[in-house]
This record gives structure tokens, C-alpha cells and sequence, in this order.
């Protein structure tokens, strides 16, 4: 099993802690500590010895921030884990904070009128961060202190950093070499003047360099940082002891390798001016830059777009890992069918059997994100994550949001599928197929060339916008290819900004939370598409998505009389899809479940 059910952090042990991290402030001379959720890779996942926020707090989920103060501690959270923090956090040592409606150094400078000195971790933080930080503190006397880690020293039992071992990514699965995707990217560092960038992201690395690591649980991603010259050379500063002698033969001669402690001293011998991203490199290496005189030209990391924009090979292979994926997701939709209603399964027997299922296809290595299991109640925490403390018994008559996926050699999928074990309770059928719809209506959607994830984003909320209701998370988020689950900068969000282009993938997931009763997701993948041509359409460049995602959606949630003529003919089509497929590699009582599952409407 890759999934492990145990509990990581509990409620009461946060004011012990959080009384040992303010006498470190008050030893440092500091008036407060920033906490976030990261690594000095700015990764969304990270290692167990860079879990410092829910160390400290108890708070689990992917993205937040502590902000320590001498008499308050504010956890900044999003929408996706409001619910969650209430459980996971001691609500008389920290306070819940509604971000990014409320920003960071607005609520310091509003619980610190006479200002202060707040000390971070310059390895943890960005400069954009930084910025945003100083300026809510100007004027208001406040300053912002790099530090050493007050966590760390206060954290006894911390676990040693990673060292997964390292493997190479087939050229035949990533449809370029490193050396070719080198050149490419060095040529736009030549052309706008860049004699160097510095990368810092894993998954960046990882794709550059058509290598896969094991130092994050879930993310094939190797911890390791770079310098890549406008010439095409590439310095990675790596643990020697994650490299095995294959990777030396893998690697061509225009990768230089270093140990970490190697990165500093490189960085001073640049010469400028020297690409850096202010959103995703560590302050730390800003200023150790600046230290050195070395000029630095701001700018997205180079790595970002053409990884988003996936080679015919890794679209052959996420196509292929989304197909098998869906063998073992139907025959664990038949069994579920079969299990639910007796009453005797819980969320991690639903967890496990999951796995199982996938695992028996033999190529399975890792899951892609701990599955999200929730019955009833549960399912309305958006990112649950069921622990032996919280595993709950399938009640017939629960509404069950299964949100997983895995990862494969050639390909990473994510796929939510929310069905009925009994009869739906109030509101849920109405509420499924506004969720429904919203997805098709993204599915179907066409658009001109130049539009991002913002423009989109509202397709998939009209229908229940209609009803008032809405949902707290991003519509869709860009997907690897064999690599990382979430996968920047492309989104189907408010906050998207880049435009979609051909080749991208991205889940689309509307969905609808009661608190306290029940959770509604439905997630498939897309890839963007050139958009098929159509009699007397105006002569511009449009834009489609294709699912790459094929398993039945549960037709006992779906109130058929609401849908539309054409929103109903694309389901039926989606399914016929499905069956077409799947059926062929099925067994015959799984075959006959899924004939049943795809019926017509």
C-alpha cells in the first residue's frame, strides 16, 4: 500500500509547540515568525521534514501559512480548507484567516499597530512574497527579517531531508531530449539578453533534465537546483548519493553536476544579467545574487510554458495511462456498487480496494495525491484525507466522493467520480447534475486562440450560479505528464491568467459542498485541441478541449429532465464511449455492470 492512514498531527499538541517557537522569537529578538507551507522548491507537496506548518499547528492541507505573533497566531487558509482547519487546528491558540481575501501583511499590520520585527526563512519565501510583505508593512513600522529556521529549532524529531533515488525518464516517452529542450530554452535566454537562469522548481528540473525522483511522496520529483547557460550547458546541484551509475550514462556531457552546498559559490561567479523568477525562486538565492553584484533580469521560469505544452509523445502517453487507469477505476465502481449497500465498508476499505484495483495492473508506481475518500459529511472537506481517527462507515444512502489518481511510467491521472450507495439524500440529485452540467458545458466549449483559464472558468459555475450556489476551489488545474498532479502556470480559474494553448492538460472539476451533509465532484482531464472546423464559422483560430478521461458518471444522481437536449446527447455519446473502450478488457460480470452504468439517458 502507498497510502497510510495514520494521524500526523493532532490538535493538542500545537500550544506546546507554538509556546516553544515564541521563546525562540523572544530568544531572537524577533515579534513574530512566519510559518508557511514550502520547501526551498516551492513545491505544493512536500517532504516530512518540511511539514513545519502542520508540525506546528496541526493544519494538513497543501497551502497555507501560521503567521506567530506574541499573543495571536493566524492560519491563513483558502476555500478549499475552511472546513478542514476548524477540525485539524485549536481554535484557542490559532485563529482561521480567510485568504486571499485577507492578505498576510494587512493582518499583521492590523494586530501589530505599533509595529514590529517579524523574522522568516529566506529559503521558504519568494521575493514576490517578500515584496507584497514590505509593502503592507510600509509606513507602518514594520520590517521583515531573513532568519534561520525557529521551527527547525524547536522541532526535535525533525526527519532527515530526502534522498530518493533518482531514475531516467525515457526520451521515447518525453518526445525531446534534455539537450534539445536545453537548446531550445537557451535560445530565448539569447535572444533577450540572458547570459544565465537560475531554476529552482523540481518539477522543472525533472522535465528539463528527463529525470524522476522519489524525494516527495506522490511527485516524481527530484530536489535539486540549476543554472542553466544561455549556451545550453546545465549546472544541477544534486546529492551525489541519489545518483546511481545509469543516470551518469543518461545525463549527456552538457550537464555538469555539483553537490548542493556548490550552489552558493556559483551563484557568485555569474555574470549578469541573470534570469530569475520572483514567484517561485527563494529570496535566499535574490539576495545572495545582489550580495554578489550580480544583475538579475525578473522573469517567469523558462521551464514553465513548454512543459505545459506536452510533445505528441507524452500525449500518446498520458492517453495510454488514462485508459488502463479507467479499467481499474470501472471494476472498482462495479465492486463498490456491489459492497455499499450491504453497509460494511469504511472510507479506508474504499482507499485500499481502490489501490488494489490499480495496483493489479502491474505498472503502477505511486499514487498521484493521497486519495480522497469522504462519506457523507466527510466528502464536503474538499481535500479529506481519512486517518484511522476520522475513518468513517459507508452508511447506505451516503453520498461518496472518491478523488484519486496514480502515477505510471508514462503518464499521471486525477479523476473524481461521486456516487449514490442508496437513496440520495435532499438537494444532492439537483445538485449533481447543475455539477454535471458545468462540466459539460466546459467539455463542449470552443474558443478563439488567446483566452485563459479566467475566461473559461465561469462556463462551468453558470448552472449553479443559477440555483446560488457555487464552489471555493479553481475549476481545473494543469496536469504532468508523468510527473507532478498540479502542474503550473496554465489553470481553469479566476486567477488564470496564461492563455490556453494546444497540448495542454488540465482537470475540469466543478463541484458543490454542503457542510455537514455531503461533497459533489466531477473531474475528468482534457487536453487543448486545434478546434475542428465548422460550415460558415468566422475565419479565426479556435481552440477545444478533448477528454482524455473515460469512466461512467453515476446516472442515479442525474435529474435527466434538467438537461438539455445537447447536454444530454453529449453524455450519452460520453458514455458510449466509455463502453466502446473499456468493454473489451473486461470481464463478463464487470462488462455487464458497465453496459448497465452507460446506458442511454
Amino acid at each position: 500500500m502507498f497510502q497510510t492512514f495514520t494521524v500526523t498531527a493532532r490538535p493538542d499538541q500545537g500550544p506546546p509547540r507554538l509556546s516553544a517557537l515564541r521563546a525562540a522569537m523572544a530568544r531572537a529578538g524577533l515579534d513574530g515568525f512566519l510559518v508557511p507551507r514550502a520547501d526551498a522548491h516551492q513545491g505544493e507537496y512536500v517532504a516530512p521534514c518540511d511539514e513545519r506548518l502542520a508540525w506546528l499547528t496541526g493544519f494538513t492541507g497543501s497551502a497555507g501559512l501560521c503567521v506567530v505573533l506574541p499573543h495571536v497566531a493566524g492560519v491563513f487558509v483558502d476555500g478549499r480548507y475552511r472546513v478542514q482547519v476548524k477540525a485539524q487546528v485549536d481554535p484557542a491558540q490559532f485563529t482561521p484567516v480567510d485568504w486571499p481575501a485577507t492578505r498576510p501583511g494587512d493582518w499583521i499590520a492590523a494586530q501589530m499597530p505599533n509595529g514590529g520585527v517579524i523574522g522568516f526563512d529566506p529559503w521558504l519565501h519568494t521575493p514576490d512574497e517578500l515584496a507584497q510583505l514590505e509593502q503592507a508593512g510600509a509606513g507602518r513600522g514594520l520590517t521583515f527579517r531573513p532568519c534561520a529556521n525557529l521551527v527547525d529549532a524547536v522541532w526535535p524529531d525533525r526527519p532527515p531531508p530526502p534522498q530518493g533515488r533518482v531514475r531516467a525518464h525515457p526520451v521515447a516517452l518525453a518526445g525531446a531530449t534534455s539537450a534539445e529542450k536545453r537548446a531550445a530554452l537557451a535560445e530565448g535566454l539569447a535572444r533577450a539578453g540572458q547570459r544565465a537562469a537560475v531554476l529552482t522548481l523540481a518539477d522543472s528540473l525533472a522535465w528539463l533534465t528527463n529525470l524522476r525522483g522519489a524525494d516527495v511522496a506522490r511527485n516524481p520529483v527530484v530536489h535539486a537546483f540549476g543554472i542553466l547557460h544561455a549556451d545550453g550547458r546545465l549546472a544541477l546541484f544534486i546529492d551525489p548519493a541519489k545518483l546511481g551509475s545509469e543516470i551518469a550514462a543518461h545525463l549527456d556531457p552538457g550537464v555538469a553536476l555539483a553537490p548542493p552546498d556548490a550552489f552558493g559559490p556559483a551563484l557568485d561567479a555569474l555574470a549578469g544579467p541573470v534570469r530569475l523568477d520572483p514567484r517561485t525562486a527563494p529570496v535566499w538565492v535574490a539576495q545572495r545574487l545582489a550580495a554578489a553584484g550580480v544583475a538579475v533580469a525578473q522573469a517567469e521560469d523558462p521551464c514553465l510554458l513548454p512543459k505545459a505544452r506536452k510533445t505528441a509523445a507524452e500525449l500518446a502517453g498520458m492517453r495510454a495511462a488514462q485508459a488502463r487507469d479507467a479499467l481499474a477505476m470501472i471494476r472498482f465502481l462495479a465492486w463498490l456498487d456491489a459492497e455499499a449497500p450491504k453497509g460494511g465498508l469504511t472510507e479506508i476499505a474504499v482507499v485500499r480496494r481502490l489501490e488494489a484495483f490499480r495496483a493489479a495492473g502491474g505498472d503502477l508506481l505511486d499514487l498521484s495525491f493521497e486519495t480522497i475518500a469522504g462519506a457523507g459529511p466527510n466528502g464536503a472537506i474538499v481535500h479529506y484525507r481519512v486517518t484511522e481517527a476520522s475513518n468513517r462507515r459507508v452508511v447506505p444512502g451516503d453520498i461518496l466522493l472518491v478523488d484519486s489518481g496514480a502515477q505510471y511510467p508514462d503518464g499521471t491521472t486525477d479523476i473524481t467520480r461521486t456516487v449514490a450507495t442508496g437513496p440520495a439524500p435532499a438537494g444532492a440529485a439537483a445538485a449533481f447534475t447543475r455539477v454535471l452540467q458545468g462540466l459539460i458545458a466546459l467539455s463542449r466549449a470552443r474558443w478563439p486562440k488567446g483566452l485563459a483559464g479566467r475566461d473559461l472558468d465561469p462556463l462551468a459555475r453558470y448552472p449553479l450560479w443559477l440555483a446560488g450556489q457555487d464552489y471555493d476551489h479553481g475549476t481545473g488545474h494543469g496536469v504532468g505528464a508523468a510527473l507532478s498532479v498540479h502542474e503550473g502556470p496554465v489553470r481553469l480559474s479566476r486567477l488564470g491568467e496564461v492563455p490556453l494553448e494546444a497540448g495542454m492538460i488540465l482537470s475540469v472539476e466543478p463541484g458543490h459542498y454542503r457542510e455537514g451533509a455531503f461533497g459533489i465532484r466531477t473531474e475528468n482531464l482534457v487536453t487543448v485541441i486545434e478546434a475542428p472546423a465548422l460550415d460558415g464559422a468566422d475565419a479565426r483560430a479556435m481552440l477545444a478541449f478533448e477528454t482524455l478521461t473515460f469512466v461512467p458518471i453515476d446516472r442515479r444522481l442525474i435529474l435527466a429532465d434538467r438537461l438539455a437536449a445537447a447536454e444530454r446527447a453529449w453524455l450519452n455519446a460520453y458514455h458510449a464511449e466509455v463502453f466502446a473502450r473499456a468493454a473489451p478488457a473486461l470481464d463478463p460480470a464487470t462488462r455487464a455492470w458497465l453496459a448497465a452504468a452507460t446506458a442511454p439517458l
